[in-house]
């Protein structure tokens, strides 16, 4: 069985969509109180394997049927990078990683249970999602480029670095999110463990990152007028990056000045998701994958000329 180039890049893309949808799915999961919906794992508890005699079971049992979905289009893309033509030893490498990372999110998930939604767990399994994605981002990428020619940096130095800050900076924001979601009042579940940190102090550090993320990233827009030649690479995917980045600093201090709703949290989640994994397509854009041009032989002019008597 072989796949064309085009069709597994479709494949994919299917696999990062799963990858992001289920982060927002799992936050549906704390937000509705569902953590503990299922108090044992794999099963549902001690009797059944399924159990939805309680809305709370329900959500987190949707939610498991969907990591097994999901478990399915990554290994579509193994098995794609296998069967595609012609075969490329990198596609295979990171749609391997992606494996890797939806078995290290099952068990971790099966831990977060155990332990009652310890906000640790929580805190890894959603980092260990924002890994994932990353990896997800980096295969399209590469699943799209040319099979032949020689990776260069298409920017100066200087940019290359700046860009850099912005992943760096957007990275630090994330973590520090989820201390103020390890500090909030969604745990998951009434019982759960919070943070010993208060949440104020939490939401400003917080806060403080991702002003220092925006700055970079403005600061960086700004190097982009002033350098034609990095502008073609950068401008698209930075562009959508601010914008993205705008939104989610609006919805953060919306939500925080009105009580965390559930609602806008679940948007905050999704937007952050979307924010990485457009901070990680920012940083591939620093290189391309240039394909040299075609030498064509010429013979000899004495071999024309005694070619034509």
């Amino acid at each position: 069985m072989t796949i064309s180039p085009r069709r597994y890049r479709a494949i994919t893309v299917g696999a990062l969509v799963g990858l992001m949808v289920i982060v927002v799915t799992g936050a549906a999961v704390r937000l509705t109180g569902s953590g503990l919906g299922c108090r044992d794992w794999p099963q549902c508890s001690d009797e059944r394997l399924i159990d939805v005699s309680s809305g709370h079971a329900a959500i987190e049992q949707i939610n498991r049927l969907f990591t097994g979905l999901v478990a399915v289009a990554v290994i579509a893309a193994v098995l794609g990078s296998l069967w595609r033509q012609p075969r490329r030893r990198d596609l295979t490498i990171l749609s391997l990683g992606l494996v890797a990372g939806v078995v290290g999110q099952i068990v971790l998930g099966g831990v977060t249970v155990l332990v009652d939604l310890h906000p640790l767990a929580v805190q890894a399994h959603f980092l260990l999602s924002m890994i994932l994605v990353a990896d997800a981002v980096v295969l399209v990428h590469r699943a799209g480029e040319p099979d032949k020619g020689n990776r260069t940096r298409a920017v100066t130095t200087v940019t290359a670095r700046l860009t850099w800050l912005v992943a760096l900076a957007t990275g630090v924001a994330l973590v520090t999110g989820t201390v103020v979601t390890g500090a909030g009042p969604h745990a998951g579940d009434e019982e759960a463990r919070r943070f010993d940190v208060a949440i104020s102090e939490a939401a400003r550090v917080h806060g403080i990152s991702v002003t220092i993320a925006l700055l970079l990233a403005v600061g960086l827009a700004f190097r982009l007028s002033r350098h034609d030649e990095d502008r073609p690479q950068l401008q698209a995917p930075l562009s959508t990056w601010i914008f993205v980045g705008l939104l989610q600093a609006a919805v953060g201090y919306t939500q925080y000045f009105n009580d965390v709703p559930p609602l806008l949290v679940g948007i905050h989640v999704a937007g952050a998701t979307l924010l990485w994994a457009m901070t990680v397509r920012l940083v591939l854009a620093i290189h391309v994958v240039a394909i040299e041009p075609r030498t064509v032989e010429r013979p000899a002019p004495g071999l024309v000329a005694s070619g034509g008597r």
